[in-house]
């Protein structure tokens, strides 16, 4: 009886431990203009009922506001077996404190508790400051540039092409020899012309060798980045004319291209090869990209701090069609929608127009159209051990997106505290907004639209994806996805477009944690089977969604009944929008145009006051209560794209 007791005590001991949690380490990621983001590692908490509370105030503020508690991640199996990726995220909270004012300092104060007992230093009060926009410095010099072709008077110092005045390059074997180098501080004032190099020519004027890409290589500063900036008398072209590389930047910090256009080339520029080198606050900023393959690129783990704003960035993909790359679908339990060639056997000249890796980087204010995706994480595999060195703390908000062949934005490769927010996405033959994967996460998608996606698949997760939010997205479609775990949904709008026999909603989770709730679903005429639904039993983390374990629905209340989530959802149609019909699923390759499209609700429709308060997300709603979908009613209008661009770039 004795030892029995003993064992019992001992057993019930060891049980407390391990669901105790053990504070580790405590890391601020890098900020960006207007979100802050934080990971925190951990031991134990094997029941996860440990919680971490966020507080925040701007320094010199006595009120303490509340943010989003710190998500629960850890143990979370992402993977793709046919490309060796198996992956276990680690134990831990992370998350974001979102929405705050550029250039500001602000105090955060994080709380960990556990009613089972926490160890370690359990709390923590850090100073943050967000960043600024990327100026050209006051102290360096003006140079300026001019075309080979040039034959006016001049400023001085002047100089022709950009490689002379970077490098002092010379012709010909001479254009490796860089004895007066530009300085930190300085900028390259760039006068009206086309910039063309003859990448054939052995001494061609502007100095380019023979592959025709102008390699830039200097290190600014933060404080004094090197800047190429147009001079303001008439349009500034860099012409590729066919050749692979307009500016590689690869192994530069701190540059600044604004109000430049790039054309004719495959990558407008190149900041970074995976596991070689990349650039470090490369920013580019109120540029136009034409006939290129790729706009901005990096692949490498380092590279950090970029800031991509107000540009216009157009491929060579159709421009009248929506054709897919084709091939069968291979997204989990979702239809056959795509027979090989059933939107068009597509041959891929444009690849991407933002694609990025590693942390801190911006990515704003763009209209991006006519790529096989717009704008994208890489997919990258296992992140880097690191934690400055992996896809953590990225904005992407405000993008325009048109006419994609496959999807709007891509998170694939994000680790922790991927922002993608106030985004416009019209037409994508196979996806929306994709985590494909994602490595704990957070990541946050909210208040984007989604319009004409004929897949279905408004959210792509694929690759198990682990640490989803969705926030008051609007989205034209059905939503219907791969196992994911770890997501939380609140005050969606999923409306259907009477597509023959696909519900409105099919969604498989990977572990136990997961909510829905506070959305609005218009259910496809004529489909039995509304809402599928596949999860394990509470507290199991690691399961593989079985056919036979999938429930299927006909009606949001019995959906709600059988599976305990979305309590507070309701049905909505097409008439809580002010003017908006949904797109017509037989023609796959039709194009419809944003500014055709409002999105915004009636007043006083059933979607109207129907949220939840989310703090620092929708905490300034005007009604009783926050509206479903991305426009609250009576709030400003949302601006998509570059603040320079005064005319739409992509209508009709």
């Amino acid at each position: 009886m004795f030892r029995t007791l003993v064992l019992s005590l001992a057993f019930s001991a060891a049980v407390l431990a391990q669901n105790a949690t053990v504070a580790g380490r405590f890391h601020v990621e890098r900020p960006t203009l207007h979100n802050l983001g934080f990971e925190w590692s951990i031991q134990g908490d094997a029941n996860r009922n440990a919680t971490v509370s966020v507080q925040y105030r701007a320094a010199g503020e006595s009120q303490w506001k509340n943010g989003m508690p710190l998500l629960r991640i850890g143990g979370e199996n992402v993977y793709r077996r046919r490309e060796n990726l198996d992956y276990f995220v680690p134990q831990g909270f992370a998350g974001s404190i979102l929405n705050v004012k550029e250039g500001t300092e602000y105090e955060c104060k994080f709380q960990l508790t556990d009613p089972d007992g926490a160890t370690g230093t359990a709390s923590h009060t850090v100073k943050v400051k967000t960043r600024t926009e990327p100026m050209p410095s006051t102290e360096g010099r003006t140079l300026h540039v001019y075309p080979a072709d040039y034959q006016g008077e001049r400023i001085e110092p002047s100089f022709t092409g950009i490689l002379q005045a970077y490098y002092g390059a010379g012709l010909g074997d001479w254009t490796v020899v860089w004895e007066r180098r530009a300085k930190p501080g300085d900028t390259l004032l760039v006068h009206t012309g086309l910039y063309k190099p003859e990448r054939l020519n052995y001494v061609d004027p502007m100095m380019a060798p023979f592959d025709g890409s102008l390699s830039l290589t200097l290190k600014g500063t933060r404080e004094k980045p090197i800047t190429i900036k147009a001079a303001g008398d008439g349009e500034v072209i860099f012409d590729g004319a066919g050749n692979h590389r307009m500016f590689d930047v690869m192994a530069s910090q701190y540059h600044i291209f604004d109000g430049i256009t790039i054309r004719n080339t495959d990558v407008g520029i190149f900041a970074g090869q995976k596991e070689v080198i990349g650039a470090v606050g490369l920013a580019v900023k109120n540029c136009r990209f034409e006939n290129v393959g790729f706009g901005i690129w990096t692949e490498y783990a380092g590279s950090s701090d970029f800031y991509i704003a107000d540009n216009l960035i157009l491929g060579r993909d159709d421009r009248f069609r929506l054709i897919g790359w084709g091939g069968p679908s291979r997204y989990p339990g979702g239809p056959s929608w795509a027979s090989p060639g059933a939107f068009g056997s597509h041959e891929m000249v444009s690849y991407y127009g933002i694609k990025v890796y590693g942390p801190g980087h911006v990515i704003a204010r763009n209209s991006v159209a006519y790529f096989h995706d717009a704008i994208s994480i890489s997919t990258y595999g296992t992140p880097e051990s690191d934690p400055d060195r992996r896809a953590s703390s990225i904005d992407i908000y405000n993008n325009d997106m048109h006419m994609l062949n496959d999807d709007y934005i891509e998170t694939d490769g994000g680790v922790h505290n991927i922002r993608v927010y106030n985004n416009r996405g019209t037409n994508a033959t196979h996806g929306g907004y994709s985590a494909q994967p994602m490595f704990g996460g957070p990541v946050y998608f909210i208040r984007n639209t989604l319009y004409n996606v004929p897949s279905g698949v408004a959210f792509k997760f694929d690759a198990h994806p682990a640490g989803v939010y969705a926030f008051h997205n609007t989205i034209i479609g059905e939503h219907l996805s791969g196992p994911v775990s770890n997501s939380h949904f609140r005050n969606n709008l999923f409306l259907g477009r009477d597509t023959p026999g696909r519900g409105i909603m099919r969604q498989t989770h990977g572990t136990s944690e997961y909510s829905y709730d506070y959305n609005g679903y218009r259910p496809n005429r004529g489909a039995k089977d509304q809402f599928t639904f596949g999860a394990p039993a509470k507290g199991q983390t690691l399961y593989e969604p079985r056919r036979e374990d999938m429930k299927t629905f006909e009606t949001l209340a019995a959906y709600q009944a059988g599976s305990g989530q979305d309590r507070h959802s309701i049905e909505v149609d097409f008439d809580i929008f002010e003017g908006l019909v949904p797109p017509d699923h037989t023609q796959r390759h039709k194009v419809y145009h944003a500014m055709d499209l409002n999105f915004r609700l009636k007043p006083g429709a059933k979607a109207v006051d129907a949220g939840v308060v989310i703090p620092a997300v929708n905490e300034d709603f005007k009604g009783k209560a926050p509206d479903l979908g991305a426009l609250e009613v009576g709030a400003e209008p949302i601006r998509y794209g570059p603040r320079w661009l005064t005319w739409q770039p992509f209508y009709r």
